[in-house]
Order: structure tokens, then sequence, then C-alpha cells
């Protein structure tokens, strides 16, 4: 079964060889570690907890666990792997003081696995969300490694495209020695792959758990003096947003701005990929808008810009304390939707759209607190309209953005703890440097 799926990860990857080379910004960056040639890092007598975010949600997922992993345990040292490059430059921020080292996550090959873990030679290796990874997996558990899938997310769509290969998917997650799932509905889909019940655990969802600071200060002060964001004039963020949400957004804008009292709204696009900054910039400059990015050189008028374009990685977080309400993305369109929580601890008004299925157990509990917008779906040529609508109402009712905010901030934060109880159950493995995997299912278990 591995070598057949060696061969196809290996047919994938010459077929990919073209996209790598035309789009070698974003694929080819740190082409050497993909391979497994991990330089820097010398390995001592200390354990080592090794971290794998496959990208910026994963990311800022895993700040309030790596903060506790480091007070709590001062002496394992902490190494960050990451897929995309938007996630390995975030990570590279915001673990400067924590990660020993920031790295990529080898290609999938045996040869290539082995050689970052006989560089690494990590004790344990704590796998973000859904990332399953058949070769990384196998030479993890065959070297006597802890195994654990952390915050666990396994939305209903994607445990039916494992279930249509149920031997090979139940094979390599019994590697697998913990799985601590985000809810409930989470760890009866990882047991319906294949994991042993006794394995998982519901811990809740770890970003939760962050904190609503507004990100970091220096950030949010640059943004709000820059464009010259003032609470008497409205201001959406809208955020992490997918082709073609920016099309609809930016129609509803126009709407929205014809509307008495409204003719000032001002709003801020930040685009979920990176690589569509160029096209998202070339579309808001087709519809007479003034605009400003965030990456260009600093100008007089940017205080006057209708649009911002947050063309900038990891600063989203500083720009929502700034918002009268909260536009999230990827839920216009099938893609799932993307993470709410973050402007829950802002107390700030959140509209979604009608897909959120990547986040359906935190999407129930908002929608049963009346704690978000969440639209109906419709026709794509009328979400202009249907978004005019709810920021109309929102922008022209103070108290029901409160109220959302207030709603959304404690949905929020009564479902913190996720970071102590994954913690606690880690704590056991965190405390041996090798042959945990022998106690691993005593001590879940217990």
């Amino acid at each position: 079964m591995y070598v057949i799926y060696s061969l196809v990860y290996t047919l994938g990857f010459i077929l990919m060889m073209p996209v790598f080379l035309l789009r070698r910004g974003k694929y080819l960056s740190g082409f050497r570690q993909r391979f497994g040639r991990i330089e820097g890092f010398r390995k001592d007598a200390r354990p080592v907890i090794w971290i794998h975010c496959v990208s910026v949600g994963e990311t800022n997922a895993a700040r309030p666990l790596v903060k506790e992993l480091k007070e709590l345990h001062p002496s394992h040292r902490i190494v960050v792997s990451t897929v995309t490059k938007t996630g390995q430059e975030l990570a590279r921020h915001v673990f400067a003081d924590t990660a020993d080292l920031v790295f990529y996550l080898p290609f999938d090959w045996k040869f290539t696995v082995l050689r970052a873990l006989r560089a690494i030679r990590p004790n344990i290796v704590l796998v973000l969300e859904t990332e399953i990874w058949f070769n990384f997996f196998r030479e993890v558990h065959r070297r006597g490694i802890v195994l654990a899938i952390v915050n666990g997310r396994l939305s209903e769509k994607s445990a039916r495209k494992y279930r249509r290969i149920p031997k090979t998917i139940r094979r390599v997650l019994r590697n697998v020695d913990l799985v601590l799932a985000q809810s409930g509905e989470d760890a009866e889909r990882f047991k319906s792959l294949g994991v042993r019940k006794k394995k998982i655990k519901v811990t809740g969802n770890i970003k939760n758990d962050q904190e609503g600071d507004g990100g970091d200060a220096t950030k949010l002060a640059y943004i709000r003096e820059r464009f010259s964001i003032d609470r008497k004039v409205p201001f959406i963020v809208a955020a992490s947003t997918h082709k073609p949400e920016e099309e609809y957004l930016l129609e509803a804008l126009r709407l929205l701005r014809a509307r008495k009292g409204l003719g000032n709204a001002r709003m801020l696009i930040a685009p979920r990929h990176p690589e569509r900054f160029d096209e998202v910039a070339e579309l808001i400059d087709s519809k007479g808008y003034t605009w400003a990015r965030r990456s260009a050189n600093l100008n007089l008028d940017d205080g006057d810009a209708d649009i911002v374009l947050l063309d900038s990685i990891g600063e989203l977080r500083s720009a929502y304390p700034l918002a009268n309400l909260v536009f999230v993305g990827g839920s216009l369109i099938r893609h799932g939707g993307q993470n709410f929580l973050e402007p829950a601890l802002e107390r700030k008004a959140i509209v979604t759209g009608p897909y959120l299925h990547n986040f359906a157990s935190a999407a129930k509990k908002f929608s049963e607190a009346d704690a978000f917008v969440k639209l109906e779906e419709t026709s794509q040529k009328d979400w202009p309209r249907v978004l005019d609508a709810a920021f109309f109402e929102l922008l022209s009712n103070g108290s029901r953005r409160e109220e959302l905010g207030r709603n959304a901030f404690a949905v929020a934060n009564s479902n913190r703890g996720a970071t102590k109880k994954t913690i606690e159950i880690l704590d056991p493995f965190l405390k041996v440097h090798s042959g945990a995997v022998n106690h691993a299912e005593a001590a879940v278990a217990g």
C-alpha cells in the first residue's frame, strides 16, 4: 500500500513541476528543507517537541499551545514545521522567541521523512487539526516517537473522502497514538476512520484560548494612523476572502455607500491566499474606488482610501479592533468558511455566508447563542444585495452590533480551556524521552 502511495505521490510531484517552476516564489521556498535537509539545528540532550502547522490557520491556532508548552516545560525544545510559505512566514514571526527552529515539512517520501527525522530526532510530534501524511506518520511511529493529532478537526466532507479508502486510512491512522478532537462530532468521524476509541479524547478548540488583545499593538496603531481609521466612519473588515467574494463585497459597498448617511463607509479586504493579492488589487482598481495597498510605500492619500487592501501576513488580528463589523470569508462559496473566533474575541459583530462546514460545531454554538449573522443561501447574483442589507442593518443599529459582539465573545470565552486539557493529556509523554508509545494507550485510557 505504501509503495503504491509513494508512486502516486511521485507522479503527482512530476506533474506539478511546471507549476512549481512557474510559481517558484510560492512553491520553491525552502526546497532543501522539503527534501529533508534540515540545517541550523543541533540535537542535544534536551527532549524535542515537533509541532506541525500546515498554514496560517493552524499556526495561529498553535499560539496558545506553544506558549503553555514553553512555560510548563522549559527544558523542552520546540520546533515548528509548515507546508505553505505564508504559514512559514507567520510561524517565523510569532514563534521567534519560543521555537528553536521553524522549517518546512519534508515531502512525503520515506527518504525525505527519514532525513528530517534524523536531523530533528523529536520525542513527540504534534500535528495540528487534519494533516494526514502516510509516510510521515508511518516513519514517526516506526522510530518509537509519540504521534498525536492535536486540536483535531475532521469535516464530514473530508471524512467521506477518506472513507473511499477504508483499509488504507485505517492502516495509516494506526500509527497515531492520540487524537485530541475539537468536538464530539470530530471524535466520531476519526473513530469511523479506524482510530480506536481509547485513543480519542475531546479537548475543545484551542483557538478559543487565544487572547482578544488586538494582536500586535504596534501594527494596530500603524494601520489606524496610516489609513486614518475613525470610529465615526463606518469601517468593515472583510477577512480571509476567497474568489469571487471580493466581487460581491465591492458591489455591496457600492450599494451601501448609495444609502443616506453611509456614503463614506470604508472597507478593508484581506484575501485568504497571498498569491491572489495582485489579482484582488486589479479588481479593486477596476471598480473605480480610491484605494490603498498595505505593502505599498506610504502615500499621503492613504487616509482617504475607500478600500484598504491588506496584502500582508500576520496583521489581520490587528485590524479587527478597528472594525465596526467583520465579514468572514470562505463562507459565500462551498469552501466551508474561515475562522470567526478571532473577531469574536474582539467582541465584534460578525457576518458570514451559509457555508461553514469547516467550523460546523462552533457555528452551531454561535447560531444558538445569537452570536453572529449567518446569511441564508441565495444565488450568486444576489449576494451583493444580501450583503448590503446585512451591513446596512448592523451599521444603522449600534445596540445590535454591541449585542452580537457581546454574545460572540461570551460563546468564544465560555469554550476556553482546551489548551489546558490538551497539555494535561500530553503531560505523561512530555516527561519521557523514548519508548513513550508503549505508555500511550494506558495513559489515555486512564
